[in-house]
């Protein structure tokens, strides 16, 4: 492993590892206007939501690590407590990469990306027309890190009007990751996209509490097949399993008949055989296959 201790190595190199690992990060596309309301526009992926009731945003407009200048967007955030936080899609993400120049003070980022400037409705911001789903916020406080370049400047704003685009949403009203398909920040250059096979859903934990890794047998809990995902997807039922006599499955019957006289062999091949049941998620069929052994 490599060991780093903060401090001992430049500010610039700590960033780049700190960005490559804690990551895909959302990506806050922040409209701003000074006290004169020139606009700005500009994006930050040290951003999150922090709570719904009420409603809280944080993002961190960092100072500049080159020489410890503070962005446009935090002097206009002191100059008027007000942001409207516009989320990033595929179909924007170039455009918003443009917006990221450092443009002299005064240009309208708005013009220089190509996008389209919406009047909202509580805040004196713009908001972004091509974003899928615009929040108007106030900001309640803005907590300074540091003094020095790289420190943070963390920006916590109440969203108080969210305008969502009615086309990502899904039948029941639910917003569709693959309809809205965002992207996120990754470390140097990278970037990712969040819908197609990049989505999938993992299970809320059992709400009857599941048996944990630790309840589980010692050969499955210590098999050289299945991993650590696999694992918890066996231990997340409510309590042991055990054969049941109706299971019938025609390669479960192959593999005891072809590796019987061999317990070692057919031991890795029902693991081999769970795997794949887990990857398909056929947790019961895994468990009535692993019993087997």
């Amino acid at each position: 492993m490599l060991s780093i201790t903060p401090g001992q190595i430049k500010t610039g190199e700590l960033h780049a590892y700190l960005l490559g690992a804690v990551a895909p990060r959302p990506i806050c596309f922040a409209s701003t206007v000074n006290e004169a309301g020139l606009p700005n526009l500009s994006p930050f992926s040290f951003f999150n939501v922090f709570g719904s009731n009420p409603p809280t945003l944080i993002f961190s407009p960092s100072r500049r690590v080159r020489d410890n200048t503070i962005k446009h967007t935090l002097e206009n955030i002191y100059a008027t407590k007000e942001v409207v936080i516009n989320v990033v899609n595929y179909a924007m993400v170039q455009q918003m990469s443009l917006s990221s120049c450092e443009y002299p003070h005064g240009v309208n980022e708005f013009e220089k990306s190509g996008f389209t400037g919406l009047p909202s409705e509580k805040v004196k911001p713009l908001r972004v027309q091509e974003s899928p789903v615009q929040l108007e916020c106030v900001v309640r406080e803005v907590i300074a890190t540091g003094e020095k370049g790289g420190a943070g400047n963390l920006v916590i704003c109440e969203p108080v009007l969210i305008h969502i685009n009615e086309n990502i949403l899904n039948a029941h009203g639910q917003i569709d990751p693959h309809k809205i398909d965002l992207v996120a920040r990754m470390g140097a250059d990278y970037y990712c996209r969040a819908s197609g096979p990049a989505v999938f859903e993992v299970a809320k934990p059992n709400t009857q509490l599941g048996i944990g890794v630790d309840a589980l047998p010692f050969a499955i809990r210590n098999s050289r097949i299945l991993t650590g995902n696999h694992l918890g997807l066996l231990a997340n039922v409510h309590e042991m399993p055990v054969i049941d006599p109706s299971f019938e499955d025609t390669r479960l019957k192959n593999i005891i008949q072809y590796y019987s006289i061999t317990p070692e062999e057919m031991g890795q091949e029902l693991h081999r055989y769970a795997q794949q049941l887990l990857d398909e998620g056929k947790v019961r069929e895994a468990w009535q296959v692993l019993l087997t052994e």
